[in-house]
């Protein structure tokens, strides 16, 4: 039985995590997060220490680390995208491995600096990464494997997810905090068309807006058309009829890759391959910092050239 710690425990997505430490017959010693409402603990681990102030946490873990018994293998990260970098460390110097919500850094530099950490401490930093664990994006990655070598594939991405007006006040509306729509919804939906589709060879942005961001990315093995949103407008009217606020896509030359199914244990799983060794780290994250990075800090060229099709609307 492993020991771990949660920063962060109040976030929709801190849940998750809990479960995967139940469910990998791990345990919870302590919890953090600024904000109390975190009642959801008692369904999973009641008996864990929890803080809402970062300095008695700190004291805390550092007392643990002298408890052989009940010292912190490994930190799980689900904290706003700003301070993923500073909590990582945190981990790291206490002698802790990492296991951090994506995406890990907003820049590529500062995957390079935890480099540094991690080969200080000899400790290891991992990644959710959960679609690469999806049955359906395993299965279209081995048949892209399988085609002709010189085969370029045409995908378009499509992920509308509705947010209401507390989306902008939050710091998911602060580009410096969250990095804008392509890195705090997108990243995963890129590192996983990079991990399929090979390096990107060229990266044009057609839209970039507080709520929307749009363009293409050339690959290796396919041209892909990306549109990303979080306002209602942007949903398709045969979408909204349904009473949906959210539109997920993703078409391979034209045919629908269905992978809405499948995610509930996906953390579950990621935390089983980290616990064997196998979980991703800063190699595999790094080029997909690098994308996002790149669209937040490119000049939009607006509607022309192969732009996504939902933007002629």
């Amino acid at each position: 039985m492993k020991n771990f710690a949660l920063i962060g425990a109040a976030g929709y997505i801190a849940v998750r995590h809990m479960q995967a430490i139940k469910e990998t017959g791990n345990n919870l010693i302590a919890a953090l997060d600024k904000f109390d409402s975190v009642g959801i603990i008692d369904s999973y681990f009641p008996d864990a220490d929890f803080f809402t102030e970062f300095e008695r946490f700190d004291r805390h873990i550092d007392k643990l680390r002298h408890n052989e018994n009940k010292s912190i293998d490994y930190v799980s990260i689900c904290t706003p995208n700003y301070l993923h970098d500073s909590h990582i460390r945190f981990a790291l110097k206490q002698h802790a491995d990492a296991i951090c919500e994506k995406p890990m850094v907003l820049n590529p530099w500062n995957v390079d600096a935890l480099a540094e950490v991690e080969k200080e401490t000899g400790q290891k930093i991992n990644n959710i990464l959960q679609l690469r664990l999806h049955p359906n994006i395993i299965k279209l990655k081995k048949e892209v494997e399988s085609a002709p070598k010189d085969k370029i594939f045409d995908i378009d991405l499509t992920y509308l997810t509705s947010r209401g007006r507390w989306y902008s006040i939050s710091w998911k509306g602060d580009i410096q905090k969250a990095g804008g729509v392509a890195t705090n919804i997108g990243v995963h939906f890129f590192d996983m068309l990079t991990w399929i589709f090979g390096d990107v060879k060229e990266n044009i942005v057609h839209i970039s807006e507080t709520e929307k961001a749009a363009g293409f990315l050339k690959l290796e093995k396919a041209n892909v058309r990306w549109f990303l949103s979080v306002d209602y407008k942007n949903i398709p009217e045969n979408i909204k009829k349904t009473g949906q606020r959210i539109y997920r896509s993703i078409t391979v030359d034209g045919k629908e890759i269905e992978f809405s199914g499948g995610f509930t244990d996906l953390h579950t799983l990621s935390y089983q391959e980290i616990l064997k060794g196998n979980g991703f780290g800063l190699k595999d994250v790094k080029p997909t910092i690098q994308t996002v990075y790149e669209i937040r800090n490119a000049s939009p060229v607006g509607l022309k050239g192969d732009y996504h099709p939902l933007l002629k609307k």
